[in-house]
């Protein structure tokens, strides 16, 4: 696996930018706020908030709420890295992400896998942290979840086998058991980006 990169110039080695993708029901954001708390206080690792056009109320993961119209003037502004459209929200990484990895540290974010080219054409070094679960248990886990209907539920599970990242740099994380296992493996590539990019 290579986790390390230099700059352009031969300087300081740049951080390792690590996309975090996989399907509804795969447990992304649970794995990512398990690495966040087991690596809490360690440095060098960087989990940043997704600016997200949904109320702050809404539920599930701790997100910059905006309105559209703010978002669009955000994104007008320059201060979003990265962003996409998904399920009738707008979600974005912030502008201060680019210092992060100029700095030497990781970076975490869940993403969608349509900005995975992107993101491989403008950053590097870069790792595809794809999280994945048998149609079983993601079945169960987006219907345990009461949000989506019947139809909708058997689109996501059909998008996740035909819309699986590939490339060298895709590190499969099968979260299909107790999650404590999923968040220790993510936890160790985490780790081995520190160590190869010192």
């Amino acid at each position: 696996m290579n986790a390390g990169g230099r700059d352009g110039g031969g300087g300081a080695r740049r951080g390792t930018f690590v996309l975090v993708v996989g399907p509804s029901g795969a447990g992304k954001d649970s794995i990512i706020e398990g690495a966040r708390a087991a690596l809490e206080g360690k440095g060098g690792f960087v989990f940043p908030r997704r600016y997200i056009t949904r109320a702050a109320a809404a539920g599930g993961e701790a997100h910059v709420a905006l309105t559209p119209e703010v978002f669009a003037h955000r994104r007008e502004a320059g201060d979003f890295l990265l962003e996409w459209h998904a399920h009738g929200l707008d979600y974005a990484l912030p502008q201060a992400i680019a210092a992060e990895l100029a700095a030497g540290r990781t970076v975490i974010a869940n993403v969608s896998r349509s900005v995975i080219e992107a993101a491989r054409a403008r950053f590097q070094p870069l790792i595809v942290a794809a999280v994945t679960a048998p149609d079983t248990v993601l079945s169960a886990r987006i219907r345990a979840r009461g949000r989506e209907a019947a139809g909708d539920v058997a689109a996501r599970l059909e998008r996740a086998r035909t819309d699986r990242p590939s490339g060298a740099d895709v590190i499969t994380i099968v979260n299909d058991g107790p999650l404590a296992r999923a968040v220790e493996a993510f936890v160790a590539l985490l780790r081995h980006t520190r160590r190869t990019n010192p």
